[in-house]
C-alpha cells in the first residue's frame, strides 16, 4: 500500500513538488527553530522567515500533494471520456488486520502528528513574533523608524507596543491583525501618509490599557514640577519655574484637581475634529447623577464622527511616542551635562541651528556641525581653540536631538504631533478650559490655572521656595 501511494506521488509532478517542498521546509524550519532555541537572535526578519514564510511554504507543499493526486485523476477521468485507456488509478484497499497495512496507517498518523506540530509552532512562534517590539517598530523601517526611536526614548520604553496598542483577549487581538493586513498593503504599496496622521481613532480605550498599571485613584494629591530653562543670552543664565500639580483624584468623599476627569462617577464626552485639536460640545455627569452640557461658542468647521468618552489619552496624547520641541531638548541636554552651559550662547545658536530647514538627515547634520563649529570660530576663536571638545559633543548632541525628533522622509517637522500634555507646546488644557463652553445658565469650563496648579515660582534664577523645599 505505502509503495502503491509513492508511486501514485513520485509519477505525479504537483504532488512530488509538494513533497519536495514541504521536506525542505521543514528541515530549514527545525533547524530555525532549533537555533532559537538555544537564543540566538536574528531580528525581526529571521523571525518573519522562521515563523511566517517558511511554514506558508510547508502548508502550500502539504496542499500541493492531494492536489496533484486529484489533478491526476482528472486526467485520468477525461482520458476515459475521450475513449483512452487510462492508467489504473484504484484507491488502495485499507485492512488493517493486515500487519503492512498497519503499519503504513500509523506511518501516515505519525508523519500527520508531526505536521500538524510544526504548524502548531510555528503559529505560536509567529505570534510572539508579531507581538515583539523588534517586529513593531523595525521590520517596517520607513515606516515606523520615527515611532520606534521616540518609544526608545520614552517612559514607556520597557513597555510591549502590544500592550498599550492591543491588551489582552482574543477580540481586540484580531481586530488588530485585521488592522495590520492593511498596514502591510499599505507600506508594500507605499499607500500610507506622510507623516502618520494622529490620532489613531481606533485605538482600544485606555481603561483596558492603561489603566491596568496606572490606576486613577491611586494617582491623588499634589506633585511637586520644576521646569528648568536657560536664555538666550551670552551666559546661557538658568531659570527655574516652580509647579504644585493638583494631581487630583478622589479623596475621601471629595473628588478634585487633574484626575477628576476620570473619577469614578464622572463621565465627560465631546465632539471635535479629527485631530481632537479643537473641542465642540462638552456633555458632564457627575456622581450624583446631574447632568450638564457645555456648549462651545463657535461650532467646528469639520466636526469628527460620533462622540468620544474622555479617557487618559484626551490629555496624555503622546505618552510613548513623544516629539520634542527644540527649545526644551536643548534645556534638557544643557541640564543634564550633554551641552556645556558654560559656551557662550550655546542655547541660541544650538536653537538656531535645529529649527534650520534641511532636506535630510544627512543635510542637517552636516549643516548643525558647520553652523555651531563655525560660530565659534568666527565670534569667540578663543573658545573654539580652548574648548574644541565641548563644542564638538554640543554638535554631535544637537544632532541626535534633531535625529530624534524631525524625518523629512515622512514630512515630520518640528511641532508636527504636539502633546496636549499641558497648554505650553499646544492648546492642549484650553481646549476645553478656555472660558468659553458654557451651559444654558451660565457655568463656564473655568480656565483658572489653580485648578490644575499652583505656581510657586516663574522663571527665578534661585527660586526661594526651592531652597526652603530643600532643608531637612
Amino acid at each position: 500500500m505505502m509503495k502503491n501511494i509513492f508511486a501514485k506521488v513520485s509519477r505525479n509532478p504537483v504532488s512530488l513538488a509538494g513533497v519536495v517542498i514541504t521536506t525542505i521546509s521543514a528541515i530549514i524550519f527545525l533547524t530555525l527553530f532549533a537555533i532559537d532555541l538555544v537564543g540566538f537572535s536574528g531580528g525581526p526578519y529571521v523571525g518573519i522567515m522562521a515563523f511566517f514564510v517558511v511554514p506558508a511554504f510547508f502548508v502550500a507543499g502539504l496542499l500541493l500533494i492531494p492536489f496533484g493526486l486529484w489533478r491526476a485523476r482528472r486526467k485520468a477521468r477525461l482520458a476515459v471520456e475521450a475513449g483512452e485507456e487510462p492508467p489504473s488509478e484504484e484507491f488502495p484497499i485499507i485492512d488493517l488486520n493486515m500487519v503492512r497495512v498497519r503499519k503504513t496507517v500509523l506511518i501516515i498518523a505519525a508523519l500527520t502528528v508531526v505536521n500538524a506540530v510544526i504548524i502548531a509552532t510555528a503559529t505560536y512562534k509567529g505570534v510572539e513574533v508579531m507581538g515583539s517590539t523588534q517586529f513593531c517598530g523595525t521590520a517596517c523601517h520607513s515606516v515606523m523608524a520615527p515611532e520606534f526611536t521616540t518609544y526608545q526614548r520614552s517612559p514607556h520604553s520597557r513597555v510591549k507596543c502590544v500592550e498599550c496598542h492591543i491588551g489582552s483577549g482574543a477580540s481586540w487581538f484580531v481586530k488588530s491583525k485585521l488592522s495590520g493586513s492593511w498596514q502591510l498593503v499599505s507600506v508594500l504599496f507605499k499607500l500610507y501618509e506622510r507623516p502618520i496622521p494622529t490620532p489613531v481613532h481606533n485605538l482600544r480605550p485606555a481603561r483596558d490599557t492603561c489603566e491596568q498599571c496606572h490606576w486613577p485613584t491611586k494617582f491623588v494629591g499634589d506633585r511637586l514640577k520644576v521646569i528648568t530653562k536657560f536664555d538666550e543670552d551670552e551666559a546661557n543664565s538658568e531659570k527655574k519655574t516652580a509647579l504644585l500639580l493638583h494631581v487630583g483624584g478622589t479623596q475621601g468623599s471629595t473628588s478634585r484637581g487633574i484626575h477628576w476627569h476620570v473619577d469614578r462617577g464622572v463621565h465627560v464626552t465631546y465632539v471635535s475634529d479629527d485631530k481632537r485639536e479643537n473641542i465642540g460640545d462638552v456633555d458632564l455627569t457627575l456622581p450624583d447623577g446631574s447632568h450638564r452640557i457645555y456648549k462651545a461658542s463657535t461650532a467646528l468647521a469639520k466636526p469628527a464622527k460620533g462622540v468620544r468618552n474622555m479617557d487618559c489619552v484626551d490629555c496624555h496624547n503622546r505618552p510613548s511616542h513623544i516629539y520634542r520641541l527644540p527649545e526644551g531638548e536643548v534645556d534638557a541636554a544643557m541640564q543634564d551635562g550633554r551641552i556645556d552651559r558654560s559656551l557662550p550662547f550655546i542655547h541660541r545658536e544650538a536653537v538656531k541651528a535645529l529649527k534650520g530647514s534641511y532636506a535630510t538627515r544627512e543635510e542637517a547634520s552636516e549643516k548643525i556641525r558647520q553652523a555651531l563649529q563655525g560660530f565659534y570660530t568666527a565670534s569667540y576663536p578663543d573658545v573654539a581653540k580652548a574648548k574644541s571638545q565641548a563644542i564638538d559633543a554640543a554638535v554631535v548632541s544637537a544632532q541626535g536631538i534633531y535625529n530624534s525628533n524631525v524625518w523629512p522622509s515622512m514630512k515630520i517637522a518640528w511641532g508636527a504631533y504636539p502633546s496636549f500634555l499641558g497648554h505650553t507646546a499646544a492648546t492642549g488644557c484650553f481646549r476645553c478650559h478656555d472660558d468659553e463652553h458654557k451651559t444654558a445658565d451660565g457655568r463656564k469650563i473655568s480656565q483658572d490655572c489653580t485648578l490644575c496648579h499652583s505656581l510657586l515660582a516663574q522663571d527665578e534664577a534661585d527660586p526661594k521656595i526651592l531652597k526652603d523645599l530643600a532643608q531637612p
